[in-house]
């Protein structure tokens, strides 16, 4: 595995990767990430009944619109041509929470974990605001990349506890 950071020259100046000489593969990635809330917010997202309308429903085109403008979020990110962008959600009445999932696919020249991070985050950025009125406290955690397939540094997949 190459550890040099790849986003500066010899001098130390912060560069875009130079991407034209790799070959265009499939590329794959799934973040994940949570956002726990109160029990008047989960109730109301959970019976479709929050002011603002339909929370996941919002969330989820908030993150498919996040994963296709991350190159104007993130200086360095190249602008991709996304084949698919999905954003899921799983409710988890146990702890008061709500997990999103996003899983970005590209035919490209480099990879689309940032797409599928920040995916991830605007999609539970969208839910806290949407929800804000009924709960201040809501804590946004455990963003993380759990795949990627593709490219030159191949097939990673996190090892959850």
């Amino acid at each position: 595995m190459d550890d040099r950071l790849t986003h500066f020259d010899a001098s130390g100046n912060a560069v875009m990767v130079d991407v034209s000489e790799k070959a265009v593969t499939t590329r794959i990635a799934e973040a994940r990430g949570s956002i726990q809330v109160n029990q008047a917010v989960y109730d109301a997202i959970s019976n479709g009944t929050a002011k603002k309308g339909d929370v996941l429903g919002v969330a989820r085109i908030a993150g498919i619109m996040g994963a296709k403008k991350t190159s104007d979020l993130i200086p360095m990110c190249h602008s991709l041509m996304i084949s698919k962008c999905t954003v899921d959600f799983t409710m988890h009445p146990e702890t008061l929470s709500i997990e999103a999932c996003c899983i970005v696919k590209v035919s490209g020249q480099t990879g689309v974990e940032m797409e599928a991070l920040t995916g991830v985050n605007l999609a539970l950025l969208t839910i806290y605001d949407m929800c804000k009125a009924m709960d201040k406290g809501m804590e946004i955690t455990n963003v993380r990349l759990i795949e990627k397939q593709g490219g030159k540094s191949g097939h990673y997949k996190r090892e959850e506890a």
